[in-house]
């Protein structure tokens, strides 16, 4: 303890030692941020974006900055669970991008959403181990209501189911028990991820507004495995066309409709 007390910063490292370390400037970056949690789906962004340019890429993450009809948008595979979503959304936040959205994948809690559905992410129960670092358990982890509204609006033209409510983040995959899962659908959850609390936590506490969108792939109340099944592969694909929706929407262009 004595040694710790004796540190010469209070802590060890922040987002902004991050952005510097992989030389990232806040001008570099998009006025949005689309953030996906594999990097194969953060390809599928940059595929839609012209001119695409490398701002780093860091052990196994890789940021992107493009044009997208018009307006800078940044792309990067955010992390897969929460301790690695939390460095890649400490170097955004940092960054300061206008809005932040998520696009992942989730279990359902509930049977009548099923594989292949989509869910809108109001705010978070946190189960993670990240967050109590950050804030306290009494802390309302929220997204930004405007633009989960217009999020929701544009969901609903993609064709698939959309339903909107909290998801549980875990960070404890195999201890997903009848009384763990109880409990977090009694506080509120519909569905359960590894990384959305975390994401929402620290860009509320930055203030940038932020929203979140899962494709569903496995139901954890009636025991349906759906990595297999084509119609979640359909509903992931379909995140990235909704996300960029979205960016129309707010820039006030013409979205697509009816995707399949």
């Amino acid at each position: 303890m004595q040694q710790a007390q004796g540190m010469k910063r209070d802590i060890h490292l922040t987002g902004k030692d991050l952005m510097g370390m992989v030389q990232l400037r806040p001008q570099d970056i998009g006025k949005y941020a689309i953030v996906p949690g594999p990097k194969e789906r953060a390809d599928s962004v940059v595929k839609k974006l012209q001119n695409p340019v490398k701002n780093f890429s860091f052990m196994e993450y890789t940021m992107y900055t493009g044009d997208y009809r018009g307006t800078k948008l940044t792309t990067i595979n955010g992390g897969r669970f929460s301790p690695d979503t939390a460095i890649t959304t400490e170097i955004l936040c940092n960054a300061q991008p206008k809005a932040m959205i998520r696009i992942g994948s989730c279990g359902s809690l509930r049977e009548d959403i099923g594989v292949g559905d989509i869910v809108v992410v109001d705010g978070a129960v946190r189960g993670d181990g990240v967050t109590p670092y950050y804030v306290d358990k009494n802390f309302k982890t929220l997204s930004d209501k405007k633009l989960t509204d217009t999020l929701e609006e544009v969901a609903k033209l993609s064709g698939l189911k959309v339903h909107r409510g909290n998801v549980w983040t875990t960070d404890a995959l195999l201890k997903e028990t009848r009384e763990v899962v109880g409990k977090a659908i009694d506080d509120g959850a519909i569905i359960v991820d590894m990384v959305t609390s975390v994401f929402l936590t620290l860009c509320q506490i930055y203030k940038i507004p932020a929203t979140a969108i899962c494709a569903v792939s496995d139901n954890i109340i009636t025991g349906q495995m759906g990595f297999i099944d084509p119609n979640y592969y359909m509903a992931e694909s379909a995140l990235v066309k909704i996300a960029l929706n979205l960016v129309d929407k707010l820039e006030g262009r013409d979205v697509q409709k009816g995707f399949f």
